[in-house]
């Protein structure tokens, strides 16, 4: 009888051993999932990144209106030359993570940052009838928060930026690039159009082309410039949005 309790003890025991191993092995499973899961999703839209990790890959999808904004940094590169690689760095990621805050407040998609430039959209993934407004929106309170970090980098006699943005409307098309490093990415000339409001307009302004300036016109207060020069674009209509 002894020997059989002994038995029982020691199975009773192997169990328990190998029950606390299973668990061990499930919870680390588990936390490695949640932090691919959120990794995924620092860099995937989350309807984009469900579909992935549902199908193993996520289709290209044509948009038929979206709202793309660019930002660009004037003087980056003058700038660039009087300051150590840590102060650019630390200067640059005060900005992005700022304007990373503004368009999370807005709903709107950050597709990438190229240098000193910034692009995001609104309408994307999941398309939706206030993306113009709400990337205009976006765009005046990246040009705020710019102006107060002049103001104050002024006042202490540092280098400072001013940003140029730019804002157009039209259809695009969006999807996945990459294997081991995910991008999700947009195509189109509503894309190009983007870029080239932003380097058409002026420091401090935010311009917008005439098909976004008609979504949001009974919103914003703009000015018209007029048929300006854009390069690949010829003559264009832009309108710069005042402030609120």
């Amino acid at each position: 009888q002894r020997n059989i309790r002994n038995s029982i003890t020691a199975g009773l025991g192997g169990a328990l051993i190998f029950l606390v191993v299973v668990y061990r092995q499930r919870n680390r499973i588990s936390k490695e999932k949640k932090r691919s899961d959120e990794l995924l999703l620092n860099i995937l839209p989350e309807e984009v990144a469900e579909e992935l990790k549902a199908k193993g890959e996520a289709d290209a999808v044509q948009i038929d209106q979206a709202t793309v904004l660019f930002t660009d940094f004037k003087g980056f590169t003058a700038m660039s030359e009087s300051l150590s690689p840590k102060e650019l760095v630390r200067d640059l990621n005060e900005c992005f993570s700022a304007f990373d805050r503004i368009t999370e407040k807005y709903g709107i998609e950050k597709i990438k940052t190229i240098g000193d430039s910034y692009m995001a959209a609104g309408g994307l993934p999941t398309p939706n009838s206030t993306h113009a407004a709400d990337v205009v929106r976006a765009a005046l309170e990246m040009r705020d928060f710019i102006a107060a970090g002049k103001s104050k980098k002024l006042s202490a006699g540092h280098p400072y930026f001013e940003v140029r943005i730019g804002v157009h409307t039209g259809p695009v098309v969006a999807g996945i690039v990459g294997v081991k490093k995910f991008q999700y990415d947009i195509w189109g000339d509503t894309v190009n159009t983007a870029s080239r409001m932003e380097s058409s307009g002026e420091a401090g302004k935010v311009n917008v082309s005439s098909t976004t300036y008609a979504l949001v016109k009974d919103r914003f207060a703009c000015s018209h410039r007029g048929k300006i020069s854009a390069k690949g674009k010829g003559e264009v209509d832009m309108y710069f949005v005042e402030p609120m």
